[in-house]
C-alpha cells in the first residue's frame, strides 16, 4: 500500500491549516486506499482569534496544533525523510503562507521553513509527486521556482504576480480544477482560494488525489 505524507501548518484557516481542506485531503486519500502520515514543523506561531480575525497576543506550537487534525498521530518534520514516502500533500490555510514559509509577509522574497524545504527537495529529488492546495502552491513556487514549475492558486492576480517573481509559472484555474506539471511531478488546486463551498473544495482536492494516486501505481 502506498504511504504519503501530509504536511500541516497548525489548525485553523487564519493561522494554521484550513481544516476543511486538510480533512478533505485525508478523506480522499482514505477513499483511494492510500495510507497517510501527518507531519508538521516544531515551531511557534502567532495566534489569531477566528471570530474577530485579530491577533490574540498568544503563541502556540505548529506541531501541537496540527496534532488536533491528525488525532494525535503526527510526526515532527525533523524526523521525516522525503524519500521515505510515496508522495506529499500540503493543504492550505494562512499557516501554509505564515508558518511553513513567510509568503504572506514577504511575497516572492519569502523564506521557507528549513525542514519543510528539505523534505520537499528530498521528495522531488527522489521523483516523488507533490500536491499543493490553496495558497500552498506559493510555497511550492518558492522552493521549485528555479526549475520553472507550473502551479495554480486560482485567479488572484496579486498572488499570481508574486508567484511569477519566484521563477515559477502561474496557471489560472477554477476551484474544482487542477494544474499538472508533468515535468516536475507536481499538481495543484485552488481550493478555498476560489471555492465557495466545502463541496467545491472536496471536488478539487479529490481530483488532485486521483491524479497523484495514478502516479503511484
Amino acid at each position: 500500500m502506498a504511504k504519503v505524507g501530509v504536511i500541516l501548518s497548525g489548525c485553523g484557516v487564519f493561522d494554521g491549516s484550513e481544516v476543511q481542506e486538510a480533512s478533505a485531503t485525508l478523506i480522499s486519500l482514505a477513499q483511494h486506499g492510500i495510507e497517510y502520515q501527518c507531519m508538521a514543523p516544531d515551531r511557534e506561531f502567532d495566534v489569531i482569534d477566528h471570530r474577530t480575525q485579530e491577533p490574540t497576543g498568544e503563541k502556540r506550537n505548529v506541531l501541537t496544533e496540527s496534532a488536533r487534525i491528525a488525532r494525535g498521530e503526527i510526526l515532527d518534520l525533523r524526523d521525516v525523510k522525503g524519500g521515505d514516502y510515496d508522495a506529499f500533500f500540503l493543504p492550505g490555510g494562512f499557516g501554509a503562507a505564515k508558518n511553513l514559509c513567510t509568503f504572506a509577509i514577504k511575497g516572492s522574497d519569502c523564506e521557507v521553513d528549513p525542514q519543510v524545504e528539505r523534505v520537499l527537495r528530498e521528495a522531488s529529488d527522489a521523483g516523488k509527486p507533490i500536491g499543493f492546495i490553496c495558497i500552498a502552491p506559493a510555497l511550492g513556487a518558492k522552493v521549485f521556482g528555479d526549475k520553472g514549475v507550473r502551479v495554480t492558486i486560482g485567479h488572484d492576480a496579486g498572488t499570481a504576480e508574486a508567484i511569477g517573481k519566484t521563477g515559477a509559472t502561474h496557471v489560472e484555474a477554477d476551484a474544482e480544477q487542477i494544474v499538472i506539471d508533468e515535468d516536475h511531478n507536481i499538481a495543484s488546486t485552488p481550493a478555498y482560494m476560489e471555492a465557495k463551498s466545502p463541496a467545491q473544495v472536496y471536488a478539487g482536492i479529490n481530483a488532485l488525489v486521483e491524479n497523484i494516486a495514478s502516479r503511484l501505481k
